[in-house]
Parts: C-alpha cells; structure tokens; sequence
C-alpha cells in the first residue's frame, strides 16, 4: 500500500501539473477512441499497452474479458457496452485476451474452483471457449491448451457481443466495428485476428503504421 500511496504523491505533484490543461479538458466531458475490454490480470495496462492517454479509452475488465450474452446476467457488463455505444457514441470495440491467464486455465480445470463458487459461476459464461478447446485441441500440453483457449475465448466473447442490441444495430448500419486482440505478456507483441485467415497475426504485419495512421481495416471482424 505505501507503494500506491507514494505513487499518488507523485501524480499530484509531479505528473497532473505537467498536464493540467488535459485534466481540465476532460472534467468537460470524455470523448474515448474505443472501448477497450479486457481481463482484471493485474499484469495487463490497456492504456500502458496502447501508448493511450486518459480519456483515449473506455475500459471494461472482468475475470476472463468475458462478455456474458445479452440478458444472461445482471452484472455491468451489458451497461457498460451501452453507454460506450449509445451515449459516447464510440466506433470501436477490442476484446483483448492475454497469455497465461489464469480465468482460462480455471476454465479448462473446474476442479481448482471448488473453493471459489463465484469464480465458477462466472465462467459459465465462457462454457462454449471451453468445449471448442477440448474439441479441437484434445492432444496438446498444458501451456498450448491455455493459449489456444485465450484465442478461442476472444472470438467467442466477439460472438457474445454481437447479441447485445446496441452493438447489433451499430455493426447493422456499419458505424461499429469489432476487434479481436491476444497479448503475449512476455514479449509484449500482440496479436489481432484476421478474418479472411482465420487466425491470430502479429498486429504489426497486418496493421502497419503508414505516415502516421494505423490499417485498421485488416483487423477488422
């Protein structure tokens, strides 16, 4: 704790003077980019990973990035999508996995959560990412299984999304577009979907940065 206290200290003296005018301009109102979803990993920094600034994203973070399907839950999640799309009016949406993740190693080991009722509850929500994996990864060890189950989880969420009304009607009149990201901690690559290959490419292969603005397009799903 005293580590994040002295970290505040320096944020007030150091940090927000250096960018007052920025904090002043967002106590008008946020405009962000894209909506960012991804997992509570505490080694995971949206903002960190994107170069972003506050005010850049809007994000969304649960165990597992999991987007339950549309009236399957209570929680905040389908709020959240809501306000980003409806009243932020955003145009993008990333689910971003991430190697080693611990939700979908519970996942794929539903024995491990006996003592963690709630955990094992949320989860359900992922059951199809864990019969795909089990389907048409049966054969391979453990740390594949894990990885190959954060690929398959994001394109199930990106599924999952699709049923909630506010990102249907978006994606139907073409002012939304959906992405599906996975980063691997220990390189810090990430890796975006592309649909007309059906798999995971490094991003910078399939959206490079040409005078200063990114394809998108290619990643697009």
């Amino acid at each position: 704790m005293e580590k994040i206290i002295r970290g505040l200290h320096q944020f007030q003296n150091n940090i927000f003077d250096s960018q007052k005018e920025l904090f002043q301009r967002l106590a008008a109102g946020q405009k962000p980019e894209a909506l960012f979803i991804t997992c509570s990993d505490s080694r995971i920094s949206p903002t960190l990973l994107t170069q972003t600034k506050p005010g850049d994203l809007f994000i969304l973070r649960n165990a597992g990035n999991i987007i339950p399907p549309y009236g399957a839950a209570n929680g905040g999640e389908g709020a959240t999508i809501e306000y980003a799309v409806t009243a932020l009016g955003i145009k993008d949406i990333i689910v971003c996995g991430h190697s080693h993740c611990g939700a979908m190693h519970g996942l794929l080991h539903q024995e491990a959560l006996t003592n963690m009722p709630s955990v094992s509850s949320w989860l359900q929500h992922a059951e199809s990412t864990r019969r795909i994996v089990l389907e048409k990864y049966p054969e391979q060890d453990e740390e594949d299984m894990v990885l190959n189950a954060v690929k398959e989880n994001v394109l199930v969420q990106l599924e999952n999304l699709r049923t909630h009304p506010s990102i249907a009607t978006g994606l139907a009149m073409g002012k939304l577009k959906l992405h599906g990201w996975v980063y691997e901690i220990e390189t810090g690559r990430v890796f975006a979907y592309q649909p007309d290959k059906k798999q995971f490419i490094h991003i910078q292969e399939v959206a490079p940065v040409i005078e200063g603005r990114s394809v998108a397009q290619a990643i697009t799903i």
